[in-house]
């Protein structure tokens, strides 16, 4: 069984999957005019300035950013830019820029559309996201995809986002304080269902509240050993972008890589840190409250621009400047290791962090498992949802979780292949509506 995921696996985030992301995000800002990346400044304007929102919605566009951003900055900012460098060296960081620029107009899209093809479900809540707007989206054809991506939503985030996350917090709380992994298991399984079993206005609540301080305060621990180790950073740079395209030298533990393996982790450890092309961001941001597509499309895009273009640079910049890799170590005890060399106390910021990260992970893709069950099955099967959501929990502390790893790479890869097919057919839609949005505007 091992065997057989892991050479499906290697086959669904190849080079034509990759290829697929990376081109799907470049077709949509060559058909937006690259408006995403034009529009940073403008986009944080909307987000600060109208918190609240104006029009149908259960949740402010603000809460649905946060939302999103729960879900997305997790251990992909800790672990997974750490193992994309071990696997891909330096370079792996460019790649995952590059990935981020093309990543913010399929960020864009997606909202955008999420807004415009929305429904109410039975119990008044707004459902959106892929498999809605290929259900409205798009020719009767295609909507098997619909329920596949359901299918696919519904069942990965128990891997990726729940037993994943539960036990990478139970292993940095066992190590570095000794706590046993089933009461780390037990208390999470309490947190979480205090926050989900109150459904998506409480998780935007707790989001709302805990994603920014989270994120500020591990930018803060990042900025402060840069700023320490501030004449390293010319160097660092070069490195990244020189080794982004000539591969990178074995050195100690470090077995050096290729050009492709640059490519291919950060494409893969980008996609799998701020989720674009994914399909799931769209589910947080179809609730919220807001009559403008455009609107939410330019915020929602702020999620893989923080996530990856700061969080995970801040990691990355880190790692590369203290010198870790040939070290031998990798995930979250690599950036737990450069962190202890940047500043005294460094590990216990990754482990808070980690803690922190997890949590948020775990509450925010709660949301999006239970909106593509409710595709599947109607509202009445959000209560059993998060039941079983908070059940699984404990068990992932006490499982080996390679296959769990796999299954779950494997079922997200199969979430993004229906969403993207779905954004290139609905990419001329996007464009006219971003078109008569900003004639509007000028």
């Amino acid at each position: 069984m091992s065997e057989f995921i892991t050479t499906v696996n290697g086959w669904v985030w190849g080079p034509v999957m990759l290829a697929l992301l990376l081109g799907t995000g470049l077709y949509l800002s060559i058909g937006l005019r690259f408006l995403t990346l034009r529009n940073i400044p403008r986009a944080f304007g909307l987000l600060l300035g109208g918190r609240e929102g104006h029009g149908k919605g259960d949740i402010s566009p603000f809460s649905a950013l946060m939302t999103s951003l729960s879900a997305t900055i997790g251990t992909g900012n800790i672990a997974g830019v750490a193992t994309a460098l071990v696997l891909g060296g330096p370079g792996a960081l460019f790649w995952m820029w590059i990935t981020a620029l093309v990543g913010m107009a399929t960020k864009y899209a997606e909202a955008v559309c999420a807004v415009r093809f929305r429904e109410q479900d039975a119990d008044g809540n707004y459902s959106g996201g892929p498999m809605y707007y290929i259900r409205n989206g798009l020719h009767k054809r295609w909507h098997w995809l619909a329920w596949a991506f359901a299918i696919f939503g519904t069942l990965a985030g128990f891997g990726i986002a729940n037993t994943v996350q539960s036990n990478s917090v139970s292993q940095v709380l066992e190590d570095s304080f000794a706590v046993p992994p089933l009461a780390t298991g037990l208390v999470l399984m309490v947190l979480v269902a205090a926050v989900i079993l109150g459904g998506v206005r409480r998780i935007a609540r707790v989001a709302s509240w805990l994603v920014p301080f989270m994120a500020l305060s591990y930018i803060l621990m990042g900025f402060i050993v840069l700023i320490t180790h501030m004449s390293a950073i010319p160097a660092a740079v070069a490195v990244i972008v020189e080794s982004a395209f000539t591969g990178s030298a074995a050195a100690g533990g470090f077995a050096g890589a290729t050009v492709w393996a640059a490519i291919r982790f950060g494409v893969a450890r980008g996609v799998f840190s701020n989720e674009a092309g994914l399909g799931s961001a769209p589910i947080a941001h179809a609730a919220a409250r807001t009559d403008q597509p455009v609107h939410q499309g330019m915020i929602a895009m702020l999620g893989t621009f923080i996530d990856t273009l700061v969080v995970c640079t801040m990691t990355g910049l880190v790692i590369v400047i203290m010198d870790v890799l040939p070290s031998g170590v990798s995930g979250a005890s690599l950036t737990s290791m450069a962190f202890a060399g940047g500043m005294p106390g460094g590990q216990y910021v990754v482990t808070l962090g980690l803690c922190l990260f997890a949590f948020t992970t775990m509450i925010g893709w709660s949301f999006y498992g239970e909106r593509c069950a409710v595709f599947l099955f109607g509202v009445r099967a959000s209560l059993p949802f998060r039941l079983l959501w908070v059940a699984v929990i404990p068990v992932g502390t006490l499982i080996e979780l390679k296959l769990v790893w796999l299954i779950a790479d494997t079922l997200n890869a199969f979430m993004a292949i229906p969403n993207l097919i779905a954004l290139l057919l609905l990419g001329p839609l996007v464009f006219r509506i971003s078109r008569e949005y900003f004639k509007a505007e000028a």
